[in-house]
């Protein structure tokens, strides 16, 4: 038997740097020592409701310290983590909250009636998170827990029907958080890290917060992501890290433009989406740090690759496998096998290590589809160069077949963003009765009237084959964004598609 326990991640910095500040949110702050202390009450609170090792709770709650001290209360415990999106309605909250086992729920106070919904819907007891351990007396230690047992289950975003439970071990994220914090892109112990990517998801509870607390580091917590407000408490909090998706880089770009004073930031990691170039150049600029590009899934907990100065950055690239994980790129064609491609060519990003989850919560079938001969098919089509970067190319999914032409809606994407007027774009592919589908341009104007969609039209038709180029721009106020800040495109083929042909 091998004891390994996320909870470790907290415990072990809480032994070693006691005093040394946690974690900051809005004017708390909390040691290492007192964060621990915090989590155990949380455990023992639980345990007092007759829970314990292996029970699966629903944590329902934005960026704030009560999440944090429940989700390593739950995981001392010895008890699983059922993270539930804070944006979700009751009926999908009631989803994961059934599906997922999941034995309580508790709430942040905002969260309550859709919490106590969902719980009643699952036949669950529900409890908010502010006074739940008034007078639990903290547990001594966490529970012991073996590397394979499940920590934390994530809920993908459901893109095709509904959502699966992802189940990742102690192992995975143990070693996820280990590899961010001390290898890749390596933290400092006086590094103080932004958190305002949500905890709830993967990337924002692996790469942020506890990678941060593996080296022992200062998390920064804003409960809602607000990109003015983000700024001026990095600059004044001397933030030397960020961690972003693409759409958050966006927004502080517009906001630098008006902000009293910007963050010194050392570095930036983008991840969640693919990151435009012309973006990733001007933050750079902007804001004088480098951004390094990664790559990951709810599946891969969630780091696979990352730019890391051990391999040098190239734009456009999401960089290298992290240590102990492996990258290829496959058949896409082969349902049944891998066969991996030869440097250069287009296919399916596979991926093996100690980053690959434990398989989908009572669903064999989606799990055999998608762990084949021991690397997980990940949807993606990429390729890798002869130096072994790694290019996102597109969703699989998000394929445009425009008269028989393969389009990847990326890089039309990479060339709208390009264009002075354009803040941020989504390329979709439209059903049209002669093609099969027409490309489709979804933009935000950098201001009222910047975008005549005639005229982009002819200045992308200048810069893209002539298949490649969008017939058809929308200009909108606002994209669909996801629970993790990403643009749903889904909802923008359901918007604009039944108009086409009408």
């Amino acid at each position: 038997m091998t004891a390994l326990s996320v909870a470790m991640i907290l415990a072990e910095s809480a032994r070693r740097t006691p005093d040394k500040l946690a974690l900051v949110q809005g004017e708390l702050r909390l040691t290492y020592a007192g964060l621990w202390r915090d989590a155990r009450r949380y455990g023992a609170a639980l345990a007092g409701h007759g829970l314990g090792p292996g029970d699966r709770i629903a944590l329902v709650a934005p960026n704030v310290a009560d999440f944090v001290r429940a989700y390593y209360g739950i995981l001392a415990l010895g008890a699983v983590v059922v993270p539930v999106p804070t944006l979700l309605n009751t009926e999908e909250a009631a989803y994961i909250v059934g599906h997922s086992g999941a034995q309580a729920v508790l709430y942040e106070a905002g969260y309550a009636e859709v919490s106590i919904a969902a719980a009643a819907t699952a036949g669950v007891p529900a409890w908010g998170v502010e006074d739940f351990t008034a007078d639990a007396e903290p547990l001594r230690t966490y529970a012991t827990r073996e590397a394979e047992d499940a920590a934390v289950i994530f809920y993908t975003s459901g893109t095709t029907g509904r959502p699966k439970g992802a189940i990742l071990t102690q192992l995975n994220l143990v070693m996820n958080a280990t590899a961010n914090a001390f290898d890749a892109n390596p933290f400092q112990r006086d590094d103080i890290v932004m958190g305002c990517l949500p905890l709830f998801h993967t990337f924002g509870q692996s790469v942020s917060m506890n990678s941060t607390f593996r080296v022992g580091a200062t998390l920064l917590l804003q409960p809602r992501f607000d990109a003015a407000k983000a700024i001026e408490l990095m600059h004044e909090e001397r933030a030397t890290l960020f961690f972003g998706v693409p759409t958050m880089l966006v927004q502080l770009l517009d906001a630098s433009a008006t902000a009293r004073a910007l963050p010194k930031l050392r570095d930036c990691i983008s991840g969640g989406d693919s990151l435009p170039v012309a973006v990733l150049e001007r933050f750079e600029k902007t804001f004088g740090t480098t951004i390094f590009e990664g790559y990951g899934l709810s599946e891969t907990s969630p780091t696979a690759t990352v730019n890391q100065p051990w391999f040098g950055t190239k734009a456009g690239t999401v960089g290298h496998p992290i240590w102990g994980v492996e990258v290829e790129i496959a058949n896409e064609t082969l349902e049944d096998r891998i066969e991996l491609l030869p440097d250069g060519q287009l296919g399916e990003i596979v991926i093996r290590g100690h980053n690959v989850f434990a398989g989908y919560l009572d669903n064999p079938e989606a799990t055999s589809q998608t762990i084949v001969d021991g690397w997980f098919r990940s949807g993606d089509i990429g390729q890798k160069d002869a130096e072994g970067f790694i290019t996102i190319v597109d969703r699989k999914k998000d394929l445009i077949i425009r008269g028989g032409f393969n389009i990847y809606p990326r890089e039309v994407e990479e060339v709208l963003m390009r264009h002075p007027g354009v803040s941020q774009v989504a390329v979709i592919g439209i059903p049209d009765e002669q093609r099969g589908e027409e490309v489709c341009a979804v933009v935000i104007p950098t201001a009222p009237g910047a975008i005549d969609p005639s005229e982009l039209g002819e200045w992308a038709q200048e810069r893209l084959g002539k298949h490649k180029y969008p017939r058809r721009i929308e200009v909108v106020e606002a994209l669909p964004m996801g629970p993790s800040h990403k643009i749903l495109k889904r909802e923008l083929r359901a918007k604009f598609a039944p108009s086409v042909g009408r």
